[in-house]
């Protein structure tokens, strides 16, 4: 009776969310705070995504939040993403997971996108040569998932939004919720849903929309009036399923260890202003020691020139080193990726996890 309430409660949550969240490519372009889609993690992109049923710790804070309920204990995160490789675009990231108690955790980041110094023009400077400015973009996310079951877990996360120039800025706040479930004799099958991004509209303020003007021999300070836009919400469904070769379970924990590990993941995500997307990814670990992993993203119209309305417009890779550190289970981790794009270089991230 238990297995089929919990395959029952995810049925109706997914015919909800369905029902309720559709996507419209016909309001591309209509939402702002875009940073909000950029993963700024390096695992996970090596998968383009594709693993929202399945990512763990910290990470999940971006894909799905209630993956950061499989933090074991302690995890600190920091990770670098080129964006746009050689156009001087950087996102930098860190954060740290905790435990609370035996089926909660807290997680906190924060993710800057840096652009660089930028030269100040005006009407009668278009060439600049006045100072420059740097434009910033920061997140700040605070998330808590807890395990309900040994099948289900859930999870909620609230960010901080803030961007702007010299003279203008702009502030929100969004909300993600997530679901995971999981089933299967090992564990090996997993399905997630996980909305993201809502939250009320945002607009910018500041002295960049104003100016003096003088009428009638007197001055007067004139502000013009700016369009609030919505930030741009999501809906993830995806599942994965892991092979084992070789595997042994703890003693102790209970963990599968295995020689290698297959795991097929796939992620449908339905976007509030723009195309529907599909993602595919596979990942290959060895002795959870070494994992290579791929990834793609599939939406309408990607193939031609004409129609494709992203630039993440091809294959994604990336692998990760995990170095046992003690007897307890602490480890440090490496991850990179890479997602091309067209045009320009594509994306890498580099990242170093430590699981204490």
């Amino acid at each position: 009776m238990k297995r089929i309430f919990n395959t029952s409660f995810i049925v109706a949550l997914v015919a909800l969310s369905t029902s309720s969240f559709a996507g419209n490519k016909d309001r591309a372009g209509q939402a702002g705070a875009n940073q909000l889609l950029i993963n700024p993690w390096a695992r996970s992109s090596g998968w383009a995504g594709a693993n929202s049923a399945s990512v763990t710790g910290l990470e999940a804070t971006y894909t799905n939040i209630a993956g950061l309920a499989f933090t074991p204990k302690t995890e600190i995160m920091f990770a670098n993403t080129s964006w746009f490789a050689g156009s001087g675009i950087n996102v930098q990231s860190f954060g740290l997971s905790q435990r609370v108690g035996e089926t909660g955790v807290l997680g906190l980041s924060v993710q800057n996108m840096n652009f660089g110094d930028i030269d100040i023009t005006t009407e009668d400077l278009p060439e600049g040569g006045i100072g420059t400015f740097a434009p910033k973009l920061t997140t700040i996310n605070l998330g808590y998932a807890k395990e309900f079951s040994n099948s289900i877990y859930g999870g909620l996360g609230v960010k901080v939004i803030s961007e702007g120039i010299s003279n203008a800025k702009a502030s929100g706040i969004a909300f993600d919720m997530g679901v995971r479930y999981v089933t299967g004799e090992k564990d090996q099958v997993k399905f997630g849903i996980a909305l993201k991004n809502v939250g009320p509209k945002m607009n910018y303020a500041g002295d960049g929309f104003s100016y003096t003007t003088t009428i009638d021999e007197e001055e007067f300070t004139v502000e013009w009036r700016t369009e609030a836009y919505e930030l741009p919400a999501l809906l993830n469904i995806g599942g994965s399923y892991d092979f084992y070769v070789g595997e042994s379970v703890d003693s102790v924990s209970g963990d599968i260890k295995s020689m290698h590990r297959i795991t097929a993941a796939g992620n449908f995500t339905s976007n509030s202003f723009g195309k529907d997307q599909i993602r595919f990814g596979l990942e290959y670990g060895f002795r959870q020691l070494v994992m290579f992993r791929a990834g793609y993203l599939y939406e309408e119209g990607i193939f031609s020139l004409d129609t494709r309305t992203t630039f993440n417009a091809g294959p994604t890779a990336g692998l990760t080193f995990q170095v046992p550190l003690n007897k307890n289970g602490s480890t440090l981790d490496i991850d990179y990726a890479y997602r091309s794009t067209n045009p320009m270089r594509g994306h890498h991230s580099v990242g170093i996890r430590v699981n204490l």
